[in-house]
């Protein structure tokens, strides 16, 4: 599943209250400048994250 299909699947899931929130938020980031890419540490660090995921989320849980 690709990065807007998960972005979808989870805005479905918002009530509409929200909705109206996470609209403003995505406008305002279509104006906001393009930051740089990031460094290859921040890249490796959020990598990281991403593998250990559910790790992270089983030791949360417990």
């Amino acid at each position: 599943m690709n990065t807007k299909e998960q972005i979808i699947q989870e805005i479905e899931q918002l009530p509409e209250p929200l909705l109206v929130e996470a609209l403003e938020f995505v406008r305002a980031l279509q104006v906001k400048p393009q930051a740089k890419a990031p460094s290859k540490a921040v890249q490796a660090f959020l990598a990281s994250l991403e593998e250990r995921k559910e790790v992270y989320q089983r030791l949360a849980d417990s």
